[in-house]
């Protein structure tokens, strides 16, 4: 396969255009390398920003027509399906286009947790995860992935590049893995990330959790291709094509200049606002992963969602089993917690952040409290802070940087740090 990326970027303070964004598309997939073929593309869930319906249209438009098969799959990883309705908005096209231009159009949700929708694909050795992870864990680890995906000659990725929690940037293979991937590998490298911790993690770019995501898409043996797009504010500022390491890792170049805003001094208290694309704490944990680097250490961060009413559709009942909690908490009872899904351990982690045990007492660096739909005895239980957010006056948040305070309207992918690196954020490492 071609190692060569196209790309266009645009002009600080301006966005690529959608007829820059055609003409990057005609110039990256020639109709006629695509005549006869089945494709299936690969886009996220409304869980991310991102201008995917033009994405989707262009690349409809220029090889539509040639392929035999053009077909769409929702990267959902473990989030709930999408009705045909929420992916045709996700698509950007009507119920009249639907039914028209892209009535041959297939649209399907990954399905992480049916067996009869996954195929085993191979086994990363305990030998090649000890070299991929720096000797942070030794141990085979089955690779399974959505069986549907062997049914087409090529698969397309389109998705965007941001910082991420759990592989450092996302964007890539890891549209793959977990966008459609079994449990297994899927478990494995998120605990593997919170085990690392968020901090040493967010931002990066190759981390032991991308050398994973990398080596599992190794052994997906259909062609791939990958439009990796960076957004900054309602616009494109890059577009990347190319093989999905390749567009990743220059899109990921510019993301890290556009989506790390530096401050000079931690911040006691944060009111981190989350916007409605997160409707659950599931996702809208981003809303701490991306802000924690900056509050001081004792300091408050508010995750303000009056809109977020459910933990989490899928794992509610096993996160209010557990809670959330620091790493160590569950490194220092591992017997206790070992049998629990690794990824569930790992969302844990990160939403709590930082901490340690101590003479066996949780000690966390921050607090961390829900303004949100969640009431008030979940809040407890489940090891969190609770505010009523009708008691919160967003404004009086504003402008009051001098004084420790920091307001963030849209939190969840602006990454934020400090200009000096603390030196918690080392995360106190545990092999």
């Amino acid at each position: 396969m071609s190692q060569q990326v196209f790309s266009t970027i645009a002009k600080e303070g301006a966005s690529i255009l959608p007829d820059q964004v055609r003409e990057l598309v005609a110039k990256a997939c020639s109709p006629d390398e695509y005549r006869g073929k089945k494709v299936l593309v690969i886009v996220p869930d409304a869980t991310r920003t991102a201008p995917v319906g033009l994405m989707f249209k262009a690349l409809h438009h220029q090889i539509g027509a040639s392929t035999s098969v053009f077909d769409v799959m929702i990267a959902l990883g473990t989030h709930p399906p999408m009705s045909e309705e929420a992916i045709c908005e996700r698509l950007e096209i009507t119920t009249e286009q639907r039914r028209d231009v892209y009535g041959h159009v297939r649209l399907l949700n990954h399905e992480w947790d049916n067996p009869e929708a996954l195929k085993t694909i191979g086994t990363i050795t305990s030998e090649e995860i000890s070299g991929l992870t720096e000797g942070l864990f030794a141990m085979d680890v089955e690779v399974k992935v959505n069986k549907h995906l062997f049914e087409y000659d090529k698969l397309i990725i389109i998705g965007p590049v941001f910082p991420h929690e759990v592989v450092g940037c996302s964007g890539g293979n890891k549209y793959l893995f977990p966008g459609v991937s079994g449990p297994e590998v899927l478990n494995f490298f998120h605990w593997l990330g919170a085990v690392v911790t968020n901090p040493m993690i967010i931002g990066n770019k190759w981390t032991p959790v991308r050398k994973v995501v990398d080596r599992a898409a190794e052994l997906v043996n259909v062609e791939k291709f990958c439009f990796c797009m960076v957004v900054q504010g309602s616009g494109l500022a890059g577009l990347y094509a190319g093989s999905p390491v390749n567009a990743w890792d220059e899109a990921s170049e510019l993301s890290r200049k556009l989506h790390i805003i530096r401050k000079d001094r931690p911040f006691h208290t944060v009111l981190s606002c989350a916007p409605a694309m997160y409707d659950e704490l599931w996702v809208g944990g981003k809303c701490m992963y991306k802000l924690e680097p900056v509050v001081a250490d004792g300091g408050e961060l508010i995750i303000y969602a009056p809109h977020i009413h459910e933990i989490s559709v899928v794992h509610g009942k096993l996160i209010e089993s557990i809670g959330y909690h620091c790493r160590d908490y569950f490194l220092e009872q591992w017997d206790r917690f070992k049998d629990i899904p690794w990824g569930t351990l790992a969302h844990s982690t990160h939403v709590r952040g930082i901490g340690k045990m101590v003479d066996g007492i949780e000690k966390c660096r921050i607090r961390v409290t829900l303004a949100t739909g969640i009431p008030k005895e979940v809040c407890e239980k489940i090891n969190m802070g609770y505010r009523d957010p009708a008691t919160i006056d967003i404004e009086s948040f504003a402008n009051r940087e001098d004084e420790g305070v920091l307001l963030v309207r849209k939190a969840g992918e602006m990454l934020y740090h400090l200009t000096e690196q603390p030196d918690w954020a080392g995360g106190n490492l545990k092999k």
